[in-house]
Order: C-alpha cells, then sequence, then structure tokens
C-alpha cells in the first residue's frame, strides 16, 4: 500500500510474496532484493535470443489507501467488460499483461524472443525507492550479487495506464513547505504580536498570481506550461492566541528541462515579494523526475508498430509523474506504457476495461518476438 504505516497490510510482502510463487511455478529464474525493513523488489530474468533487444519490464507493486472506495478493494469484480478493485488499473493490469507475455513465452521454450528483465517495484506512489534501488543496481559495479545481468539493456517499458499509448515524456513533481513566522501574544492585544497567519495571507495572494502567470508560459510541446498548488495550510496552536507560525505545503509540477531548485527558489521570491518579509522554504518532502523525451522515440515507434491491428497507439506527453526517468537517468530509452486509463486510477471504484489488458498481452508478446523496427 501507499501509505506511512507499518505492519504487513500496509505494506507489499503480500505482493512480493505472490510474486516469487508465480516464478517459481512457471520455472523462470528470480529474486527478492530487499529495499528496506518489510520492503523489497522481485526480478525475473527470462533469457532470450540474444540477437534480439534487451528489454526491462517493469510495474510497481504498491497501491494507494483504500478509505472511502465504493467497491469492495480487495475481491475483484467483472462487470460490463470492467474488472474492479483497487490496483486493477493503477497498477496491477499492467502487472496482469507483463506477467502474462512471460508466462506464454517461458512455456513456449524455445528462446525465440527478447530476453526480458522483469522488475517488480516497491513504493512508487511515495518514495519512489524500489525504482531507486533498481537503478542502483544496474548501475553500479559493486553491487551485491544479483541475477540482473550485467550488460547493455536496449530500452524499459514502465507500466502505468496510458490507453496503450507510449508515453516519451512526462512531468515531474516537487512537493515543499513554505513557513511564516510570528511572534505569539494573546489574542486580546494583538497589536502586541506579529500574526504569522496574516504574513502567510499576503504570501498566498502572490504565490497565486505566480502560479496564474505560469500557465500563460508555452511549457513543453508533448506536457503542456508547468503548473502550481498549494495543497493544505496550517497554522496556530489556539483562537485566543496571535499565532507565531503557518505552514502551507505545494505541489509543482516540474517540465522536461526544468529544475527542482530553481523552482522552489522562484516560488519563494514570489512569496517573499508579497509579503514583504522573508519566508521560509522547507527542504524538499519530495521530487520526482521528469521524463525527458530525447531519448525515447525509438521504443515508441516499436510499441505503436506492434500495435498495428491491434488498437490505435500514439505516442503522447503526460502531466502525471512515474518513476520511469530512475530508468532513463541511466541512458535506457524508456517510455510509459499500459493499459487503462489514468482518470481511474486511485478512484473510489477504479476499474480497467478487460479487453485492454487482452490487447497489452498482444502488444507486449509481438513486441518481444521480433526485432525492432520490423513489420514481419
Amino acid at each position: 500500500m501507499g501509505q506511512n504505516r507499518s505492519g504487513d497490510q500496509w505494506l507489499e510482502r503480500g505482493m512480493t510474496d505472490w510474486l516469487q510463487n508465480f516464478f517459481q511455478k512457471i520455472n523462470v529464474p528470480h529474486q527478492y532484493l530487499p529495499v528496506e525493513s518489510d520492503r523489497g523488489n522481485v526480478v525475473a530474468v527470462l533469457e532470450g535470443d540474444p540477437n534480439l533487444p534487451t528489454i526491462l519490464l517493469d510495474a510497481h507493486t504498491d497501491t494507494v489507501p483504500v478509505e472511502g472506495m465504493t467497491i469492495d478493494p480487495f475481491q475483484p469484480k467483472q462487470k460490463a467488460g470492467r474488472l474492479y478493485g483497487r490496483g486493477t488499473c493503477d497498477v496491477k493490469g499492467t502487472m496482469a499483461s507483463h506477467l502474462s507475455v512471460i508466462r506464454q513465452l517461458a512455456e513456449q521454450g524455445d528462446r525465440q524472443h527478447s530476453t526480458i528483465i522483469a522488475t517488480f517495484t516497491c513504493d512508487e506512489e511515495l518514495g519512489q525507492k524500489g525504482a531507486i534501488e533498481i537503478a542502483r543496481q544496474f548501475s553500479d559495479p559493486t553491487a551485491s550479487k544479483t541475477i540482473i545481468p550485467k550488460g547493455r539493456i536496449d530500452m524499459a517499458i514502465v507500466g502505468e495506464p496510458t490507453g496503450l499509448n507510449p508515453v516519451v515524456a512526462h512531468k515531474g513533481t516537487v512537493r515543499w513547505k513554505i513557513q511564516t513566522n510570528g511572534v505569539a501574544t494573546h489574542s486580546s492585544r494583538p497589536t502586541e504580536g506579529v500574526n504569522a497567519i496574516y504574513r502567510m495571507g499576503h504570501a498566498l495572494l502572490a504565490i497565486q498570481q505566480y502560479g496564474q502567470q505560469l500557465q500563460k508560459e508555452t511549457g513543453h510541446p508533448l506536457c503542456g506550461p508547468p503548473t502550481l498548488s498549494v495543497g493544505t495550510i496550517s497554522g496556530g496552536t489556539s483562537v485566543n492566541i496571535v499565532p507565531d507560525q503557518c505552514l502551507i505545503e505545494i505541489d509543482r509540477r516540474i517540465n522536461p528541462g526544468e529544475d527542482a531548485a530553481e523552482i522552489i527558489e522562484k516560488v519563494q521570491t514570489a512569496a517573499n515579494q508579497g509579503s514583504n518579509h522573508d519566508i521560509q522554504s522547507l527542504p524538499p518532502d519530495m521530487i520526482s523526475l521528469p521524463l525527458v523525451d530525447d531519448n525515447n522515440h525509438l521504443v515508441a515507434d516499436a510499441l505503436i508498430e506492434a500495435a498495428e491491428g491491434i488498437c490505435d497507439s500514439q505516442m503522447k506527453g503526460v502531466p502525471f509523474s512515474t518513476h520511469a526517468p530512475r530508468f532513463a537517468e541511466l541512458g535506457i530509452p524508456t517510455v510509459v506504457f499500459g493499459p487503462g486509463s489514468i482518470s481511474q486510477a486511485h478512484t473510489r471504484d477504479e476499474w480497467i476495461e478487460i479487453a485492454q489488458l487482452d490487447q497489452a498481452v498482444a502488444i507486449l508478446h509481438r513486441l518481444l518476438t521480433r526485432p525492432v523496427g520490423s513489420s514481419a
């Protein structure tokens, strides 16, 4: 689960145990790689034709919490061509398509397919620790011994609900808090103190105006203009005390080519100018990198070619974030791709179209069993 709680029911261990049993049953070499206490990744390797590309298939094992759902989150239900349940769309549907094609090729047994490195990564919904660790295993020659083969990875396909469209670029995210300070005093004598909430009010107006200005920028050709949102505010300890502190939390989506540190500095400058007081930006709570599209078009073209006759597939950019940049940073051409719509991810009645699951398997099977760029 994508939540900061303790105990097996809040972590991915049940999923990783299931995955290890699955690969054991189909005789595919696999390994559990710990990331932190009770959290880890599963890696499976299916060796193929050395003359075909080596392809990384990744799907994350965590989901978001289930509070407020209007369906039973853990009892999958089929209705009107849809499969309902938490994670069906984000991202167990994609995971199922990866597992299905791996099983088909393993049972085929002739190695007439690409070598597949399948990674099943923890913590995508929060800190991306699983993907960060996998990337370290790929790039660090001193990393502990794993079944991950050394050498070139020709392409990476990171599973997320994209409607079977290869995503070559997406926004990143930086989240941080801004704090204003004041001087506490009794509310019957407010002029003897300094109200931190009032100070924040002026800063908020300036931040709002700055965010509106961002919307007028051209932005990225595939991802659009950058966006900024203030999501939480807190301050004060009691109604009869002038507050000496106020905090807001900011979500700023990062376009390819932007830098998180520069973004924070620009927002703070705008806030300072609005309030006429020094405002403190706290260290970022989270930085999710954008996916830069310079190196990813070959993979997208291969997926679009593999989708011919199966579905209409188009290269796209999206505003949401994934951990795909952790692999792209290593120089691996990387796209985000999978069945389902992002509009159904994290919803109260999460579902995925079963037909898209079948289409995803067919596309991946075709991609994995012929040379990239071949229409045979």
